[in-house]
């Protein structure tokens, strides 16, 4: 069994369910610290952070990760229990094998193996892990670059280790994502009895044209990097629970994922201009999750497609698509930001699992990143 995997076997048998660690960031340690990385905890809330870094000299490398997954689920529908990682036909099954705790091992092994062959690399390297990436996000990275902010640390190169493979290893990395843009519609109306509609104002059957609109308008067209703006209903709820009752409010959850066509000031102008053209009585609320990133061609983006080649033998394509991730954090303090990790195909599902091969291909196409970009020739 190689150290690679038998590392990510052992960050998947603990139960880090968002925001718990159960221990993981401590297996990271073990290995580091003796190469003379020197970890610090930035731990806020019930949220842990973990930065190691070794070296002070820039330019600084950080490979980005988190140790915390979503809930497994219905116990019963996995062929083998999620925490107890088990090894079938080729595949390592169990909750975080793809996402992402074969990237943090991969990354752990890579840095080992690096460090051992170029102690007096260039720059400098730190691992940033959270437990809060599959949560909130409210005490994991975000709050970290305020610290790193606030004493003056420039990142300059980040490797995020979520899955973004498709069908082989290797073969998409992202260089930027989508923003992603909350809002929380409440439409006003008046109760009364289905029949006397006429002393009621029923919020449904107004707000229905405006939706309409808003589910066909063209928020954008994209770009060579970013696909179409999207608008989509997550939720919609009105009514009392009565068959008899007209309801007197409306309440909608929606989200966009938006390009860098478009601002978020863009986004709220010509969603309140709809609302107001259709004479809607409303309060509206906005959340901001992340803007738009993008790495364009680049020293980290050569580097990357370089060590994949050479592992691999295949050329990538890059891409934005996809959800958010704490990349969204590193992005708009200046740093190049790619993300590249294994198969996505069953992130979050029932029998989660990683190809055992893709493990010790990613930790040395992430040892090559380094050598790229870091060795002393």
């Amino acid at each position: 069994m190689s150290e690679t995997l038998d590392l990510t076997i052992e960050l998947i048998r603990r139960e880090s369910v968002t925001p718990e660690d159960a221990g993981c960031m401590d297996l990271v340690i073990e290995r580091l610290t003796p190469l003379g990385f020197r970890a610090e905890w930035l731990n806020f809330g019930d949220t842990k952070n973990i930065w190691l870094r070794r070296g002070e000299a820039v330019p600084l490398f950080v490979f980005l990760g988190h140790t915390d997954v979503v809930p497994p689920g219905p116990l019963e529908d996995w062929s083998s229990p999620p925490f107890e990682p088990e090894i079938r036909d080729g595949r390592l099954y169990g909750r975080g094998a793809a996402d992402m705790k074969s990237s943090v091992a991969a990354m752990t092994t890579a840095l080992q193996r690096f460090v051992v062959r170029h102690p007096d690399h260039k720059g400098s390297i730190a691992v940033l892990l959270t437990s809060d990436e599959e949560g909130s996000a409210h005490d994991g990275v975000v709050k970290v670059v305020d610290v790193l902010t606030s004493r003056g640390t420039a990142i300059d190169w980040c490797l995020v280790g979520e899955p973004s493979s498709f069908d082989l290893l290797g073969d998409v990395i992202r260089v930027g994502r989508r923003g992603s843009l909350c809002g929380v519609l409440r439409v006003l109306g008046v109760q009364g009895h289905v029949a006397y509609p006429h002393k009621a104002d029923n919020p449904i059957h107004r707000f229905a044209p405006a939706l309409h609109e808003l589910t066909t308008e063209v928020w954008d067209e994209g770009n060579e990097f970013f696909p179409p703006t999207s608008f989509q209903v997550s939720n919609i709820r009105a009514g009392t629970g009565a068959d008899n009752v007209i309801p007197g409010r409306l309440e909608m959850s929606f989200n966009f994922r938006f390009s860098t066509e478009l601002t978020v000031d863009d986004i709220q102008r010509r969603v309140e201009a709809i609302l107001d053209r259709h004479g809607l009585r409303y309060e509206l609320s906005w959340r901001l999750s992340g803007a738009p990133f993008l790495t364009r061609e680049s020293e980290l983006v050569e580097a990357t497609r370089d060590a994949i080649a050479r592992i691999t033998g295949r050329s990538t394509r890059p891409d934005t698509g996809g959800g958010t991730s704490d990349g969204r954090f590193i992005a708009p303090t200046g740093a190049q930001v790619v993300e590249l990790g294994p198969l996505n195909g069953s992130i979050h599902k029932i029998d989660e699992h990683v190809d055992i091969a893709d493990i010790d291909a990613l930790s040395a196409i992430y040892e090559l990143i380094l050598d790229n970009l870091l060795a002393k020739s």
